[in-house]
């Protein structure tokens, strides 16, 4: 069971939601050091070091919604709801 899911709602189709999604992978590699790759119409993510460590997840897009699924490691569930409110920022950025 994912430490945080978050369901959000999109009008902008598939293909734009995985581009999106994408970058927002990029940019959590980039910044966190998270290492993904595309299984389908899912980005799956794990952290084997850095602030992150331990992180793994999941991001499915889909024609209607994104969902990001979320285990934190126990040292991180202290700051889950920190964790989430960027989630959120994030996708209120990539999704408009």
């Amino acid at each position: 069971m994912a430490t945080i899911d978050i369901r959000r709602p999109h009008g902008i189709g598939v293909e734009t939601a995985k581009q999106r999604a994408a970058e927002l992978a990029k940019d959590l590699e980039s910044k966190l050091g998270i290492k993904w790759r595309w299984e389908g119409d899912q980005i799956l993510f794990a952290a084997d070091s850095g602030a992150a460590k331990g992180t793994s997840g999941k991001l499915s897009c889909s024609g209607a919604e994104v969902r990001v699924e979320i285990d934190l490691p126990l040292l991180l569930r202290a700051i889950k709801g920190k964790i989430a409110g960027k989630v959120n920022e994030k996708l209120d950025a990539l999704l408009g």
